[in-house]
C-alpha cells in the first residue's frame, strides 16, 4: 500500500493534455477498496490518490458547476439553466488554450456543465468523436460517461469496464507525453458526508495516498494554475493542491 506523504511544494506542471473524468454519486469507502473498480484502483496506485476529497452540496448539477466555473451559482436542483459568467473553457480560450467537453451519447444536460453557460455552450462533442491519436486531444477534455456507465445508473464493475476500454490506452501514455488524467466524482451516496474519490494520475505526479482535504474548488484551482489561468469564483480560496508534484 501507498504511504501518506508529506514533501516540500514543487511548481505544478503544463501538461500538454489533461483530461478530466467525473462519475456519479459514489464515496470514497465504495470505490478505494472495490474489487469491482479494478481499474480504477490501479490508477490510483499509481497517481496521486486524495484520501480527504470532498464534493460540495448536493443534488449533481452545482458541484459540475463549481468544478467547471468556481460556483455553483445558488443552483439547488438538476434543472436546465442559462448562466452567464467565467468558465474554464473560456478562461484556456483567452490563454490561446483549448477545451472540449466529450459527452457520451445519452448523458444528461445536468452533468454538461459547458452547455449550460453562454460563453461556452459550443464547447461540447459526442465522446464518438474523442481522437484515437491522443495528441489530437485539446489543452483539457472533460469526459462525461452516460448513466449507464458513470456509475449512477450502471454499477461500479460495468463503469470500470468502460473507463478501462475507451480511457486505458490514453493512461498509458499520458505518463509518458506529459499528460494527465483525473478522475473524480460529482457527490457521494448522500451517506459519508460527501467524501469522493479524486485521483490525479500520470506524468510529473508523485505516486502516494495525500491526505489533504480537498474539493472541487481545489482541483479547479489546481487546473488554473497548470496553465496560468486566473482564478475562477472559489477556486481562489482553495488552498493550492502542491505536494502531488515530482520534482
Amino acid at each position: 500500500m501507498l504511504a501518506f506523504v508529506s514533501q516540500v511544494s514543487a511548481a505544478p506542471p503544463q501538461p500538454d493534455h489533461l483530461i478530466v473524468v467525473i462519475l456519479e454519486n459514489h464515496s470514497f469507502r465504495q470505490i478505494a477498496n472495490n474489487p469491482d473498480a479494478r481499474f480504477i484502483r490501479d490508477i490510483a496506485k499509481g497517481g496521486a490518490l486524495f484520501t480527504n476529497a470532498y464534493a460540495i452540496t448536493h443534488p449533481s448539477q452545482p458541484n459540475y458547476f463549481a468544478l467547471f466555473s468556481g460556483s455553483t451559482h445558488d443552483i439547488r436542483d438538476d434543472l436546465s439553466h442559462d448562466l452567464d459568467g467565467p468558465t474554464l473553457a473560456g478562461a484556456l480560450r483567452h490563454a490561446h488554450k483549448s477545451f472540449i467537453g466529450y459527452r457520451e451519447r445519452g448523458s444528461p444536460r445536468q452533468h454538461n456543465p459547458w452547455e449550460s453557460f453562454a460563453e461556452s455552450r459550443n464547447s461540447g462533442e459526442d465522446f464518438d468523436e474523442f481522437p484515437d491519436d491522443f495528441a489530437a486531444l485539446p489543452t483539457v477534455a472533460f469526459v462525461i460517461p452516460n448513466n449507464n456507465n458513470d456509475m449512477h445508473d450502471g454499477s461500479v464493475r460495468r463503469s470500470d469496464k468502460w473507463l478501462d476500454e475507451n480511457l486505458g490506452d490514453y493512461a498509458d501514455w499520458c505518463k509518458k507525453h506529459n499528460s494527465m488524467l483525473i478522475i473524480t466524482f460529482d457527490e457521494d451516496d448522500d451517506r459519508s458526508y460527501n467524501q469522493i474519490a479524486t485521483i490525479f494520475y500520470g506524468a510529473h505526479v508523485a505516486p502516494a495516498r495525500y491526505d489533504q482535504r480537498i474539493d472541487h474548488y481545489s482541483v479547479l484551482r489546481a487546473i488554473e494554475e497548470m496553465y496560468g489561468l486566473p482564478l475562477l469564483g472559489k477556486s481562489a480560496g482553495a488552498r493550492p493542491i502542491g505536494d502531488i508534484w515530482q520534482k
